[in-house]
């Protein structure tokens, strides 16, 4: 893993890519892969363990495409899972 590696974004949706766009501005050469987890939405009605469960299940699913840095921006998740 190097400098070419992917940045690694997910959310419980698709509120996620107002987080995603200014990163992609200000990063303009880096490789971003985004996650929204329409299909489990709303996290926020979500039992604690589910959201971690989720969480974990989103987060081993972006590590396995090899990238250097993972970045959260789903407030459920950072409540309980980080």
């Amino acid at each position: 893993m190097g400098r070419d590696a992917a940045i690694g974004i997910f959310n419980s949706g698709s509120g996620g890519l107002t987080a995603l766009q200014p990163v992609a501005w200000l990063l303009l050469h880096e490789l971003l892969v985004y996650l929204g987890d329409t299909a489990r939405i709303p996290y926020g009605t979500k039992s604690p363990d589910v959201v971690r469960q989720y969480a974990c299940e989103n987060s081993d699913f972006l590590m396995n495409r090899n990238l250097r840095m993972l970045v959260v921006v789903c407030n459920p998740v950072s409540a309980v899972a980080l």
